[in-house]
């Protein structure tokens, strides 16, 4: 697909202290959106079809998530108001430290320095979600089983 410019993207990491399958489950879980990602969902999430529709920054958007699987891919479609859709590649990777989320920001529609506030929100939420996993106790860490 062609594009005028070439759009620049960034690569936020965050490590989880916890086994790859509890934070996966935990993150794919539709219904905690807005316990951590902020960025996409401000409050409830409702079911329309095999989409999400959501209440988010940027007013509502639909929202659709690749299949549950077994690889910890959590890539998902945002339909912005604009119509625009925005592919977001999200992974739940194993680390030596217990699991590594790894979200791909894209600069579409935004400024230099909208990008840059998205790549710092996209943080923030990565990092909220991995003390709220943290937080759930020993279950969900491979430290102590």
């Amino acid at each position: 697909m062609p594009h005028e410019r070439e759009v620049p993207s960034r690569h936020v990491g965050q490590v989880v202290h916890a086994d790859p399958s509890a934070v996966y489950d935990f993150a794919s879980d539709v219904a905690n959106l807005p316990v951590w990602a902020s960025g996409l969902a401000t409050s409830g999430v409702r079911v329309e079809g095999d989409h999400l529709v959501v209440d988010s920054p940027m007013g509502s958007v639909r929202v659709r998530f690749v299949a549950r699987n077994a690889l910890g891919v959590l890539d998902h479609d945002v339909t912005l108001p604009s119509g625009t859709v925005v592919h977001n590649p999200f992974r739940v990777l194993p680390h030596p430290d217990g699991s590594e989320l790894l979200f791909t920001v894209r600069q579409i529609e935004l400024t230099d320095e909208e990008f840059a506030r998205d790549v710092e929100t996209v943080r923030q939420d990565l990092e909220r979600l991995a003390r709220h996993i943290e937080s759930l106790g020993s279950a969900a860490d491979p430290l102590t089983g």
